[in-house]
């Protein structure tokens, strides 16, 4: 009885830890414009937001094997895709070389100081999140497998289905 109450209460915690409003954190395009990252999510609709650094294998990886099924995905469920770098500010040049060498066509934004990196509170990359219409934060998961875009793309329909 005591293991079932421990184990409501974590998933009850848990829940509303991912409940949350999207922080107004300045990021930056890449062409190195400003916008508050709450701008980025369109009212209405789900939004996945992957976090990656150019020096990160399993970011680049998870990120470049999600582009490769997301065409199907989005027949499936209605949703968008938004990359965002946390490498610092002097690796703008290699963003950008490197999205485009791999034909990435969805945004892609730039944390530059980690400062929204901070207000999300989470410290391991590759890290997915998604949130929902109604712009909160309903989920969260850090790190990444083979295959692992699999049970992210079941998470999404969840919340964004056609």
């Amino acid at each position: 009885m005591k293991k079932l109450l421990l184990s409501i209460l974590s998933v009850l915690a848990l829940s509303t830890a991912f409940s949350q409003d999207l922080p107004n954190t300045v990021i930056k395009d890449m062409n190195g414009s400003q916008l508050n990252f709450n701008e980025t999510h369109q009212a209405g609709k789900v939004t996945v937001y992957s976090f990656w650094a150019t020096w990160c294998v399993p970011c680049k990886q998870e990120i470049n094997n999600i582009k490769t099924k997301l065409e199907g995905w989005k027949k499936e469920a209605d949703f968008d895709f938004i990359a965002i770098s946390i490498d610092d500010a002097r690796y703008l040049t290699q963003i950008k070389t490197y999205t485009k060498a791999k034909g990435w066509t969805f945004p892609v934004y730039h944390d530059a100081n980690g400062d929204l990196k901070q207000s999300l509170n989470f410290q391991d990359i590759p890290f997915a999140m998604i949130v929902d219409k109604d712009g909160k934060i309903v989920y969260r998961h850090p790190g990444y497998q083979e295959g692992g875009e699999d049970q992210l793309f079941e998470e999404i329909k969840k919340y964004a289905k056609k």
